[in-house]
């Protein structure tokens, strides 16, 4: 072989050997490109509501409870028989029979401890690789709402699709905040419907959206001096079980569908509101430090979890949350845990699918009273309407007892409990607390309870004016 040759080959190898391990580092490989990746699994709700119970070994559920009166399921309004399960979990009571004495342990030992429960077996674990949000501005007007001039924003949230690009999620946020502000403002974000779904709802129920007298709930804020936000929840992950394999679980998920520990629906809206407070960290019209989460009936839901998942979150207003938010899961009375297990299942976790059937409500380790727990020491205040308004569904005094079950928990971190645990009259607020409740005579909707929820606020968030005075 000549000189030359082995020269070549040599310079070969050796470039050879350059590019694999370049490519072993990452620094050489290129993407993929989009017809190596496995395609998104389509699965009907009954596909996949079955896969989860094969996977648990399931054959039956019970049936849930029902709306119509005179089915064989009927939805309990019986006070006498709301309580099968007297004793809820302890939130102060290790899972070795120690009893929590201080905020140390707390933190360190019993918080975790809850935590893990309603990961595993309630709202499913955020997966660590859950993409990152790229935030754009798309617009910036001047406008405005009711006697405020106020500066909106209207924003896209790009989640990296990098490693998945069969999937996008583009997260929709829209941001108002006072055009005089003298500085960055509290905001409260609202878990809140597309505007094409308002508009079908609209013409569906007519009487429902009628212009209401007086101002909107943004508009007594921005009186205030605080602004408000529009996070479209739907745009994070689509309230359906065939779309599990899409959103933003999809996404991480690489389209495949979920496992048992998965996070559902409500944990992947909380998780949006959450990169929506890390773009508010960067905007200076925003003092993120007073930034709170609200929403109504399954977004009140998902305000709770948010709450109790996020530390930054400043207050939340919970309104009509009822099971799978603030209502006792072993309370008999409205909607029962047989309903998500069976129905809203994609909500929620998979293994929560098992407490339907063979397990009861009473095997759950965890109650909501210690969902609220996790929400400690911030202040947090629970609602809803009155069964003959027609919000019995989400129980209210269900929802009042696990707030007064979070009390304890309040009180160990030197903050307020609600101060009593007689369910009060309707109308009558219990705001001297950190734990907050008022049950209003209206029916399924929130806005009867904003005023008496500001007045609570008001002890917290303190708007940019009152900085500059």
């Amino acid at each position: 072989m000549s000189i030359l040759r082995a020269l070549a080959l040599s310079c070969g190898l050796i470039s050879a050997v350059f590019v694999v391990q370049l490519a072993a580092q990452g620094t050489a490989a290129a993407p993929a490109p989009p017809d190596t990746f496995p395609p998104v699994v389509h699965l009907t709700s009954d596909q996949d509501h079955q896969r989860m119970m094969d996977i648990l070994h399931i054959t039956t559920l019970r049936h849930g409870a029902d709306g119509d009166p005179k089915s064989p399921y009927a939805a309990n309004y019986d006070e006498s028989k709301a309580n099968p399960y007297l004793t809820l979990p302890d939130p102060l009571k290790l899972k070795n029979g120690k009893r929590v004495k201080n905020a140390k342990m707390w933190w360190e030992k019993r918080r975790p401890e809850i935590v893990e429960d309603f990961d595993r077996e309630v709202y499913g674990r955020v997966p660590a690789n859950a993409p990152k949000v790229k935030w754009e501005v798309i617009s910036t007007t001047k406008e405005m709402n009711g006697d405020v001039p106020v500066i909106t924003k209207k924003l896209v949230g790009h989640a990296d699709n990098s490693a998945y690009p069969l999937i996008s999620v583009d997260i929709q946020l829209t941001l108002s905040t006072p055009a005089n502000a003298p500085g960055p403002v509290p905001v409260m974000i609202e878990f809140d419907l597309s505007p094409e779904v308002l508009a079908s709802f609209a013409k569906r129920f007519p009487d429902f959206f009628k212009a209401q007298k007086g101002p909107t709930w943004q508009q007594m804020l921005l009186a205030k001096g605080s602004g408000c936000a529009s996070l479209i929840a739907t745009s994070i992950q689509d309230d359906k079980a065939e779309a599990l394999t899409e959103g933003v679980i999809g996404l991480a998920n690489h389209g495949q569908p979920r496992q048992l520990d998965d996070w559902g629906a409500l944990r992947a809206w909380a998780w949006g509101a959450s990169r929506a407070l890390d773009y508010f960290e960067s905007d200076l019209a925003v003092d993120a430090k007073q930034v709170g989460i609200t929403g109504h009936s399954r977004y009140g839901k998902a305000a709770l979890v948010t709450m109790a998942y996020d530390q930054r979150f400043a207050i939340g207003y919970i309104s009509s949350s009822g099971e799978g938010g603030a209502e006792l899961y072993r309370r008999h009375w409205g909607e029962q845990l047989e309903n998500l297990a069976g129905g809203e299942y994609y909500w929620m976790a998979g293994n929560l699918i098992k407490y339907g059937g063979p397990l009861t409500v009473n095997d759950l380790p965890v109650d909501s009273h210690e969902l609220i727990a996790l929400c400690a020491p911030r202040p947090v205040f629970i609602s809803g309407g009155t069964l003959a308004a027609g919000d019995g569904w989400v129980d209210a005094k269900g929802m009042f007892l696990a707030a007064v079950g979070a009390g304890p928990v309040y009180k160990l971190l030197g903050k307020k409990d609600l101060g009593t645990t007689e369910f009060p009259p309707v109308e009558t607020p219990l705001i001297d607390g950190d734990i907050a409740f008022r049950q209003h005579s209206g029916g399924h909707t929130p806005m009867p309870n904003w005023p008496t929820f500001l007045e609570f606020a008001g002890r917290y968030i303190k708007p940019a004016q009152a900085h500059a005075r």
